[in-house]
């Protein structure tokens, strides 16, 4: 997919952007812009985005009980934790930006990275964006609308605008856009601390009836119970995102592992604490039965200033949708870095230091999933795929460390950390077959239309002069709109 990068057909003006020197040091190329707080502030903005708004829904639905709800919702933060160890020592020993599609092509060469560029700009990318801006949407317009439906298609509008408007911010300025991040880093902690500590107050009050018989009714279906899981581990997903922006951080041996280590404890403490609020206040068929928890949380404790609670969620929604579209255009980027996407998307705005072309393209998938108003669908759609992929990674990590013992490894944690995760994470796929055959299955045909794809547009270098001039003319076209050009290494 790389037609255009060598060759006759190459447009001439790749070598004159090529050329245009950087304030730095004369290079187009990605800047370590990044440091411990920003990588924080990313790993939280994104965990901290719409995950924990709905997914208490998703858990609770499947599980049939409170206490076995909170049960998962720390065991997804245990897994999590896990696999951040994991990863920790991956990005450590394998500084490149693009995370998992740069370690399984360490690991497992080519094509099964391709794979996972193949289904991540396909499914869970443009999924996770439409996700966070949906719920963005949602809350947003809520207060308006409060005791009527709210109109056809508003929220989708507002998520689309929201969308293009995030991605046009990070094209423009990466360190607005950092900056932007850590203010509201503070604002979704803020946020889901106003909701534990009306929780715990509504629990000093005396309402604790929720809690007298924690696990009864607890479902006996395993498969039930992986479908919970999921929905939990997409509210904790985004901890190794920073994993795709090694190459823009700071210090990356220090920095990254910090950044994780500091992260997930605190994640995983209120998120369970949240939960506990949630669920002192509403009864679970309550819950299952709100399109927006936190609203009718807020209604039920706040009263007139209920209004409070939908626009601390519309702003965290918002702060993890545009730390989701920066890490993830990173990732792109590297793969048609790499020659696997096709060679504009490796593109940097010579100005911006930016991907422009790869923050477009993505955008333009995002819109396309918009067009179902199902959340709860997209993710368990998008989390059994990711999850595979997540798998595979670490399962990367436990090849290299046979095959190539003498890499260097700043981090090297203990052998059964990665096995543990590896056999969970192959439990959380098998059972969901069970459950959702059919998301599993449309997941799989989408993973696997790569593979001829991968062939046609990378393996085959022959190809018709018609299809050569064809990409040329796009590449030309790409660094014309968004003067763009290869980076400089």
């Amino acid at each position: 997919m790389g037609t255009g990068a060598n060759g006759d057909l190459a447009s001439p003006t790749v070598e004159m952007l090529v050329t245009t020197p950087t304030e730095d040091d004369g290079k187009v190329k990605m800047k370590k812009q990044l440091g411990l707080l920003e990588g924080i502030a990313i790993i939280l903005g994104i965990i901290f985005g719409s995950g924990i708004f709905i997914s208490p829904k998703g858990v609770i639905q499947e599980v049939d009980s409170i206490g076995t709800s909170l049960v998962v919702w720390i065991m997804c933060g245990l897994l999590s934790m896990i696999g951040a160890l994991c990863y920790a020592e991956l990005g450590t020993a394998i500084p490149k930006s693009g995370g998992d599609y740069a370690y399984i092509y360490e690991s497992f060469g080519p094509l099964p990275a391709f794979l996972y560029l193949w289904a991540a700009n396909l499914i869970f990318v443009p999924t996770t964006n439409a996700i966070m801006g949906l719920t963005f949407a949602k809350y947003v317009i809520q207060p308006f609308f409060t005791g009527c439906e709210i109109p056809e298609y508003s929220d989708t509008l507002i998520a689309a605008a929201t969308i293009c408007f995030l991605t046009f911010l990070n094209g423009y300025n990466v360190k607005a856009t950092t900056r932007m991040q850590n203010v509201f880093m503070f604002c979704k902690i803020g946020a889901l601390v106003l909701v534990i500590i009306i929780g715990v107050v509504w629990m000093g009050m005396g309402h604790t009836e929720n809690f007298d018989k924690p696990f009864e009714g607890t479902t006996d279906n395993v498969g039930k119970i992986a479908k919970a899981f999921y929905s939990g581990i997409f509210s904790y997903s985004g901890w190794n995102y920073l994993n795709f922006m090694t190459e823009e951080l700071k210090n990356p041996y220090v920095n990254l592992p910090r950044a994780i280590y500091i992260s997930l404890p605190l994640v995983t403490g209120i998120y369970v604490l949240a939960n506990m609020a949630y669920l002192a206040v509403l009864t679970p068929e309550a819950m299952i039965a709100s399109d927006a928890i936190a609203v009718s949380f807020g209604t039920r404790v706040l009263g007139s200033y209920a209004w409070i609670i939908p626009v601390l969620v519309a702003i965290s929604a918002f702060g993890g949708l545009s730390v989701h579209v920066m890490a993830s255009s990173r990732m792109l980027f590297v793969g048609a870095r790499n020659g696997h996407f096709p060679e504009f998307l490796g593109h940097l705005n010579i100005g911006r230091y930016t991907p422009m072309p790869s923050l477009i393209f993505l955008n333009v998938l995002s819109l396309f999933m918009l067009v179902t108003s199902d959340i709860h669908k997209l993710i368990t759609y998008c989390t059994i795929v990711e999850s595979f992929f997540v798998m595979l990674s670490v399962s990367g990590m436990l090849y290299l460390r046979w095959k190539k013992p003498e890499m260097v490894r700043p981090i090297r944690v203990h052998l059964a950390v990665p096995i543990t995760f590896v056999i969970i994470c192959l439990f959380l796929i098998v059972m969901p077959c069970l459950e959702a055959p059919y998301e599993v299955g449309m997941g799989t045909l989408i993973t696997l239309s790569g593979v001829p794809a991968y062939y046609f547009g990378v393996i085959w270098q022959e190809k018709p002069k018609w299809i050569r001039r064809f990409m040329a003319g796009v590449t030309f076209l790409s660094q014309r709109i968004f003067v763009a050009a290869p980076e400089e290494l």
